[in-house]
This record gives structure tokens, sequence and C-alpha cells, in this order.
């Protein structure tokens, strides 16, 4: 058996996210597990209608604070089932290409402070596949960052 350069004594965990999905990639005693958590958020494409630039003219409103307010409560659906899926972690890494990352750090130090105490770094980073994304989390913790 291999041995690995690990903390056997840790449960590191790495968390790559966007909008569309989360992949957490959890080291512990030297093996790897990777999960996929779906956001389930939809796209919202607001379409105008046919208004008129004249002043006083007939205008469309569009509703976006209920399209808002949907997305924001999916959001929180989304972060709380990332949540249960890292709550058992030492030391957490958050890295992705958008600012959802940060959203859910965000949502971390409001809603679960335990968790929010065991982020170790917040990372920008390239979209990835799940390959890549389990050697980046196994990069950073041989680093010795936990």
């Amino acid at each position: 058996m291999v041995q690995s350069k690990f903390n056997l004594k840790k449960r590191s965990t790495g968390v790559w996210l966007d909008k569309e999905k989360a992949i957490v990639v959890t080291l512990v005693n030297g093996e790897i597990s990777v999960n996929t958590v779906l956001s389930n958020i939809e796209y919202f494409h607001v379409i105008g209608g046919s208004g008129t630039r004249l002043k006083g003219g007939p205008q469309d409103v569009v509703q976006d604070s209920k399209y808002l307010e949907r997305e924001k409560l999916q959001l929180k659906t989304y972060f709380k089932t990332i949540a249960s899926e890292i709550k058992d972690s030492d030391a957490i890494v958050l890295f992705g290409p958008a600012e959802i990352k940060d959203k859910f750090n965000k949502a971390l130090n409001a809603s679960y402070k335990d968790l929010s105490a065991k982020v170790k770094d917040v990372v920008t980073a390239d979209s990835m596949t799940k390959r890549q994304v389990k050697a980046w989390v196994k990069a950073f913790y041989k680093k010795g960052r936990l």
C-alpha cells in the first residue's frame, strides 16, 4: 500500500462550484472521494416586449424582483445541500470560475459559522473536469495548507 502525504487525522475538502453544479472532493486517510451536487437553479432569461423609445409611450414592465427572489431561494437550497455534504470536514477550500464561490462563503459566514471557520482559502479557478478538480485539491493540501 502506498503511503499518502495527507494528514491521516484530517478530513480535507475542496469544493469547486459554479451556478450549475458543485464538485466536492474529500481527502481522508489517503482516500479520495468525489461527489457532484447539482444546483437545480433555473436560468432566467427575461425577454422584454415591444416597447417604444418615445417618451410617454407604452412600456413593458418586467418583474425582475420575482425572478431574483426565486433565484435567491434556489441558491439558498443549493448552499444548504453543499453545506450538509461538507459538514464533517476539518479543512475546506472553495474555488471556481464565477462569484458563486464568494456567495457560498458569505452564506457560510452568515448561517454556518462552524463550517466558515474551517474555510482555508477561496480561490478563483477556471472551469475544470472532475479529474482536474481532484488533482487541484490534492495539490492544494499537499502544499501543507491545513
